[in-house]
């Protein structure tokens, strides 16, 4: 049972490691952005930008830990046993739900400093 307990929330973690990641990808570019729409300023928000080097090792971290939480939901069948929350399909339906809104969510929030120059 603890086995099976373990599988189900793979899943969420690679959800939650992916969102993780994609935060670190554009905090170099929303951060500053952000911080100063809520009029927060300083010279300590342009050394935000430090952080572009690590953008694209936190843009694949990104895409993997979305994949993999991709193949838990779409390409892996859940072993369940009857009577467990995974066994009902709209635990399953709920979960690709939220994977989906959470995936166009971070790709939005990757595409941030590509698309920002449109804006200045």
């Amino acid at each position: 049972m603890r086995f099976k307990e373990i599988q189900m929330t793979t899943g969420n973690r690679s959800l939650i490691a992916g969102a993780f990641a994609a935060i670190g990808a554009s905090v170099c570019c929303v951060g500053p952005l952000v911080l100063l729409a809520l009029g927060i300023g300083g010279t300590w928000v342009g050394s935000l930008a430090a952080m572009e080097p690590l953008r694209p090792f936190f843009i694949g971290l990104t895409l993997l830990f979305l994949g993999l939480a991709f193949r838990r939901l779409y390409l892996v069948a859940p072993v369940c046993t009857p009577g467990t929350p995974c066994a009902d399909p709209r635990t399953i339906e709920r979960q690709r739900l939220t994977f989906c809104i959470v995936a166009v969510m971070l790709l939005g929030l990757l595409a941030v400093p590509s698309m920002a120059p449109l804006f200045y």
